[in-house]
């Protein structure tokens, strides 16, 4: 897919992956709608980007949780020839299931799974007017396997996988391509500092956010549609546990006692 001079909608712009994105993705001479809801940060990022071709970036703060910040943000879509939507608005939260607070739970399911849905079934009809273009669904390798502590967030991104599955099938004859890119831990601010110490603990590898962005760019000229995890031996572990979760089952128990130490931790605002 050519990305000069193309118009590419990215939500959770202002966020470690999302202000990388941005930055690559306006490097290569596109042209951004760059949502979130700080309007400040938003204003900031586009003063970093240098300046395209066809027309001013564009900032739209909106909350996307929200109904009506949807609609906003589809109407200004509707005045522009937008090729790619990236959905990379996302949030997660390290914490037993038992321990974790409800509306919490909901929340990871609302931003990570139903916004993704329910913001491609509104810009579709957008991005089918354009020869060639693209949806880009930002999920994890916990949406191929399952981790402790996790199990709302791994629920959200499992459900973000089939949808772009489902989806890139059901668009196989238009002119709408999917790709599916599910990054392993990365160094965001989504991640705290005890997630970084567990990870240390365990020998768990993070990813520069600016490494991942690289690769979605990548994918993008390259035309590579699909799913694909980021990182080795994180795809290896993802097709194990497709094929043989038991063999997965038994090394991720060996770790529960790390994970709960971590995520207990976590519940009582301990240092660990």
């Amino acid at each position: 897919m050519r990305i000069p001079n193309s118009t590419i909608v990215l939500t959770g712009a202002t966020g470690g992956i999302g202000s990388q994105l941005a930055t690559e993705f306006a490097g290569a001479g596109a042209r951004m709608i760059l949502v979130s809801r700080d309007q400040t940060q938003l204003d900031a990022l586009i003063k970093a980007l240098p300046v395209p071709e066809i027309a001013p970036h564009l900032a739209v703060a909106v909350d996307l949780l929200d109904a009506a910040g949807r609609q906003k943000l589809r109407d200004i879509c509707a005045q522009q020839d937008i090729d790619l939507l990236i959905n990379n608005a996302g949030t997660n939260d390290f914490n037993l299931l038992e321990n974790a607070d409800p509306a919490t739970v909901a929340r990871q399911i609302e931003l990570n799974l139903m916004v993704p849905v329910l913001l491609t079934q509104q810009l579709l009809p957008l991005l089918r007017r354009r020869p060639s273009s693209a949806v880009v669904n930002i999920g994890s390798a916990f949406g191929s396997i399952g981790y402790p502590g996790y199990a709302a967030y791994c629920a959200s991104k499992f459900g973000l996988r089939g949808f772009s599955e489902a989806l890139r099938r059901e668009l196989a004859d238009t002119s709408v391509r999917v790709l599916h890119v599910a990054p392993r831990a990365t160094r965001t601010a989504l991640n705290s500092d005890r997630v970084v110490a567990m990870n240390v603990a365990l020998g768990n590898a993070m990813d520069d956010p600016r490494q991942v962005a690289r690769f979605i760019v990548q994918r993008v000229q390259n035309e590579r549609w699909g799913h694909c995890v980021i990182g080795w031996p994180e795809r290896l572990y993802a097709w194990i546990n497709a094929l043989l979760p038991a063999m997965t089952d038994g090394s991720l128990r060996k770790q529960l006692p790390v994970i709960r130490k971590f995520a207990e931790a976590n519940s009582r605002g301990a240092n660990v």
